[in-house]
């Protein structure tokens, strides 16, 4: 693949799940350009095949696996498959989440339960399921977190917020408890980030009140979030592990003065 990158995660094996599209399609491939083997993973055939055709045709390498991570089967496929094509696993990004709006007053315990099952329940899963592979020569695990998990609120997404604030409580015990196998285990709290989703369902008007009420003035970019993820695979970020890093244009930021 043509780069202009550094290729800091040459020869690595990576799984990447949601990445059929928004960021975790940006986490696929900004490590693909930097030389790592991608397995590019969602529910959906067609963002699966889509992304990875995209990067193998730019030179890079990519497998496609089609896979639920809220089901013990799915996170198993998943890790298997990926062993038995690539004989390996470096780095683990658990991206897949969902966030869909409902007040807690009507929230139904099945929507509580599928928020739960994807963005934590599967993070779980995906790391039990990866340190066999990853034990004997380290590694790193990381996790698209967010500021709703401990530092902003959004009214309809209890379920979501709850899910992220126990996602970085499990990235600190993950830490401590692989530390010894040279695994670091991280994530990133993104604020505002404009994927295409995002600029399907938020009307252009309210998106730019948004943007303005962001010190920066603006929304985040999905690769914003990509490079972020980057350094924390990288074997820069050798000595990083237990934390969460918040990339939100300094939305949550105190205010102070006037």
């Amino acid at each position: 693949m043509t780069t202009t990158g550094a290729n800091r995660l040459a020869n690595k094996i990576a799984i990447v799940t949601g990445s059929g599209r928004g960021i975790g399609e940006a986490i696929a491939r900004l490590f693909a350009s930097e030389g790592a083997a991608i397995v590019v993973t969602s529910r959906t055939a067609t963002d699966v095949r889509r992304v990875a055709g995209a990067i193998t045709g730019q030179g890079g390498v990519a497998h496609g696996v089609v896979a639920d991570i809220a089901e013990p089967a799915g996170v198993e496929a998943l890790v298997n498959e990926t062993i038995s094509r690539f004989g390996t696993l470096d780095v683990l990004v658990h991206n897949a989440g969902i966030f869909p709006y409902d007040p807690i007053e009507t929230m139904a315990d099945e929507s509580w339960r599928r928020v739960i099952d994807i963005n934590l329940t599967g993070a779980f899963r995906l790391v039990k399921a990866g340190i066999p592979h990853m034990k004997a020569h380290g590694g790193r695990i990381l996790f698209t977190s967010s500021i709703q998990g401990n530092r902003a609120a959004v009214p309809g997404c209890a379920h979501y917020a709850a899910s992220k604030g126990g996602l970085n409580g499990l990235i600190r015990a993950a830490a401590m408890e692989l530390a010894r196998y040279a695994i670091t285990v991280n994530g990133v709290e993104p604020g505002l980030v404009l994927t295409d989703e995002v600029a399907r369902v938020v009307k252009p008007e309210r998106r730019e009140r948004m943007g303005d009420a962001v010190p920066l003035k603006r929304w985040g970019h999905p690769v914003e979030v990509a490079q972020a993820m980057l350094f924390l695979a990288s074997d820069e970020a050798a000595y990083v592990t237990g934390q969460t890093l918040v990339v939100d244009g300094g939305a949550t930021l105190p205010v102070f003065g006037g």
